[in-house]
């Protein structure tokens, strides 16, 4: 079963991978050991479904934005919850093939 986290997760490469594997979505930052919060981040990204989909992003705010963005992009190409007026017009160059 996937898991959502909003926790820290404290642990080494292996486990942090195997966390990041079991979210459904998540925004991902990753430190060094002993680094303060006011030294820049190794990474931020975006995992979903346990796929890391972008990384080496900017600031945590604009990881959030572009995980709204995708989550908006994939409900909108996943057929069963268009909208009739977006199913409509992805059907209309589907059927001219």
């Amino acid at each position: 079963t996937a898991r959502n986290q909003t926790q820290p997760v404290d642990s080494g490469a292996d486990d942090a991978q195997r966390d990041l594997e079991q979210l459904t979505m998540a925004v991902f930052v990753i430190r060094k050991e002993g680094k303060g919060l006011q030294e820049p981040p190794e990474d931020i990204g975006i995992v979903i479904e346990g796929v890391e989909v972008l990384h080496e992003l900017t600031s945590v705010a604009s990881a959030c934005a572009l995980l709204l963005g995708l989550i908006y992009a994939l409900n909108l190409l996943d057929q069963h919850k268009m909208s009739p007026k977006v199913h409509n017009l992805y059907s209309k160059p589907q059927s001219s093939q």
